[in-house]
């Protein structure tokens, strides 16, 4: 699933600039920003060894970085397999840079997995 982001402008992300000490997170940031305001993306969970599952995330758009996010996820277009949560705006663009990375790097729209353990409420091990 292609999606063809234009960049936000300067003034838009500047105030979120702030957030995201990163150069590639940074660079990231526009393109995330022009995907937060569109309030929805259509997607598929990648799951290893596993066919991927189509979603659809929609969002309260607000414009303020400590402002609050309402995201649902809504999984194969079933009511039942739908899950919101909220998030700080700062995160949510967070997690949506990492989208514009999977699109850029790996050609689909998918949230990174931190992302979905926030959702469905689940602790990840630690790394080592």
């Amino acid at each position: 699933m292609a999606i063809d982001l234009k960049a936000a402008s300067p003034q838009e992300v500047s105030i979120y600039m702030p957030y995201y000490r990163e150069p590639n997170r940074r660079q990231a940031l526009p393109y995330a920003f022009s995907l937060y305001k569109q309030g929805e993306i259509t997607g598929e969970r990648h799951i290893e060894g596993s066919t991927p599952v189509s979603f659809m995330a929609v969002w309260r758009v607000a414009n303020l970085p400590m402002d609050i996010s309402l995201c649902r996820v809504t999984f194969e277009g079933d009511a039942d397999m739908s899950y919101e949560i909220t998030l700080d705006n700062t995160e949510f663009v967070g997690y949506l840079i990492d989208v514009v990375s999977n699109i850029r790097d790996k050609g689909y729209v998918d949230f990174p997995q931190t992302f979905y353990s926030k959702l469905f409420r689940i602790k990840l091990a630690a790394s080592l």
